[in-house]
């Protein structure tokens, strides 16, 4: 079993987060676009019928984990598996809906030193403090935030229709991450329940920050394809390796 120190603290992996609550807005956008962004990390993005490529932003309350309590957001697309050819649209479609594809993590803000730390330490994740406000009300969640006192997104998620039990089902895929000019990719596992899903369903607000203007240049759509919410997350993080 693995072992990481990260500000004096031992981390034995796989680190497990145990309760997590989380709400995000799934946009598709050029893929030319979102392969400019992105290549950076020598990734491909997936991409779907029409030159289409998947964004998502994400809110997650972490409330019992090994790396303690913290907020985060995220900024991530869906690429090609590393390992994966380079197939026409119809093989990344495929990749899509059998779980071939993986997730590229570009943004990833939080609100917590500890997590900032083994975020960066022990998968390479571009983790960088800024500040949150998080609200319920009723089904409706909300998400804003700074950073340096410039507000980079105000993301509101509308309730959508529950999900059947059985569509609250495990995966398992890579998250793809870069720092410090190395692209790694890590083994992660996820257990939801309480899934709520609608098409649309979200009010987006960029703000004046560098990484909101960043947003802009993807052309994102007013009306995002699908949000959910998931009030029950239970997640299994294993060691990087670099790609």
């Amino acid at each position: 079993m693995t072992t990481h120190t990260i500000l004096g603290q031992d981390i034995h992996m796989p680190v497990r987060i145990r309760l997590a609550r989380t709400f995000m807005a799934t946009y598709v956008v050029p893929a030319d676009a979102a392969q400019r962004l992105i290549d950076y990390s020598k990734l491909d993005i997936l991409r779907l019928p029409g030159d289409r490529a998947v964004c998502t932003l994400v809110f997650v309350d972490y409330l019992d984990g090994d790396l303690g309590p913290y907020h985060e957001f995220g900024v991530s697309f869906m690429v090609r598996h590393h390992r994966a050819a380079n197939n026409a649209w119809f093989g990344d479609l495929r990749a899509m809906l059998t779980g071939g594809a993986g997730v590229f993590i570009h943004r990833l803000p939080v609100d917590g030193e500890f997590t900032l730390a083994a975020g960066r330490g022990i998968w390479g994740f571009p983790k960088e403090l800024a500040d949150f406000t998080m609200h319920r009300d009723g089904g409706t969640r909300r998400g804003v935030l700074h950073q340096d006192g410039k507000l980079l997104v105000d993301l509101e998620v509308r309730p959508g229709i529950a999900l059947p039990s059985r569509r609250n089902t495990a995966s398992s895929f890579d998250a793809y991450s870069h720092i410090d000019g190395v692209t790694r990719s890590t083994p992660w596992h996820m257990e939801p329940s309480g899934m709520r899903a609608r098409v649309g369903g979200a009010d987006l607000t960029l703000g004046d920050h560098a990484w909101a203007a960043e947003l802009s240049s993807l052309g994102l759509p007013k009306r995002a394809l699908m949000t959910s919410v998931v009030d029950h997350l239970a997640m299994t993080f294993r060691d990087a390796m670099p790609v």
